[in-house]
């Protein structure tokens, strides 16, 4: 069989799928590098929808184009964070109607650090039925080739880009006892690393994932210590998914605490610092505020 052949039998196959779509809510995930990645399901789903949703349409057009699924007069309408008021009423309609809509972001999985959210709640609020096609995830995918325990983990989304934030949101993160995943900007990821050394220290195993499954992916393992010196002057580019390995269970003594505290202070308020260090070590928020302000009196070390 040839490729153009093979190709109209997977067109007829996608069509023949799409008379059988009921109604409802379709998120689906699209690939994150490499096109193949598609799940045959999404393509049903593509081919066969009332209505398509995308954060980014022309991404979608493409990659429809790729698949040979034909938008003929479907509608696509475009949906994200800056037009969510103007379109989410549209797509409402659409379900109220009885139609079935698919929603797809630019890459990955809908929701995770993408839009979507908005969509799904207004359609489980009238009761409509909301479902998923599952596929690419840079977070899964991260997380299967990084070698870091994967029976625990928490996805943090992406930190803070201002300073204070991000030390305060890694502070939160020391003591969890998973490994933790976060998204940063190639611009961001030498600052954020230096970041993480001064948090959760140099010895930290920790894995940078940049561009999984497209032409350039890079998987960088090592101690924070050792990342920050892989990454030092260079011009980063690229999505990249940052995993920081779990510490392990540390006694908080006083003197742990306090230490911790002196850190959180440097750059955060009073009150601010007391309540991530109370949370991080299951500590009494009270009592860590009282030390707080003790040490602030002094000059931490009187």
């Amino acid at each position: 069989m040839t490729a153009e052949s093979e190709n109209s039998v997977q067109i007829d196959r996608h069509q023949a799928a799409a008379r059988e779509i009921p109604p409802g809510l379709y998120f689906i995930a699209t690939p994150i590098g490499a096109a193949r990645d598609i799940t045959l399901r999404a393509l049903d789903l593509l081919a066969g929808a009332d209505v398509l949703a995308a954060e980014d349409t022309r991404s979608l057009r493409h990659l429809m184009e790729i698949h040979g699924v034909a938008l003929k007069d479907r509608a696509l309408v475009p949906y994200h964070e800056h037009n969510e008021a103007q379109a989410l009423p549209r797509l409402m309609r659409a379900l109220s109607e009885g139609k079935s809509v698919v929603y797809a972001s630019e890459a990955g999985t809908p929701l995770i650090s993408d839009p979507g959210f908005g969509l799904a709640r207004a359609a489980i609020a009238e009761d409509l039925p909301v479902l998923a096609a599952p596929g690419a995830s840079a977070v899964l995918c991260a997380l299967t080739v990084s070698g870091l325990p994967s029976d625990r983990f928490l996805f943090a989304g992406f930190p803070p880009s201002a300073k204070a934030g991000r030390r305060r949101f890694l502070d939160g993160l020391v003591r969890t006892q998973a490994t933790v995943i976060l998204y940063e900007s190639p611009k961001r990821i030498i600052e954020t690393l230096g970041e993480c050394v001064r948090v959760f220290g140099e010895e930290r195993q920790a894995v940078v994932c940049r561009e999984l499954t497209k032409r350039f992916e890079e998987v960088t393992r090592g101690t924070l210590a050792d990342l920050v010196t892989a990454y030092d002057g260079r011009d980063v580019k690229g999505e990249i998914v940052l995993l920081i390995d779990r510490g392990a269970e540390v006694q908080a003594d006083a003197g742990t605490v306090e230490a911790a505290l002196d850190r959180a202070m440097d750059s955060m308020s009073i009150k601010d610092a007391a309540a991530a260090i109370a949370d991080a070590y299951g500590v009494p928020r009270r009592e860590v505020y009282q030390l707080a302000l003790s040490r602030a009196r002094t000059g931490k070390d009187g």
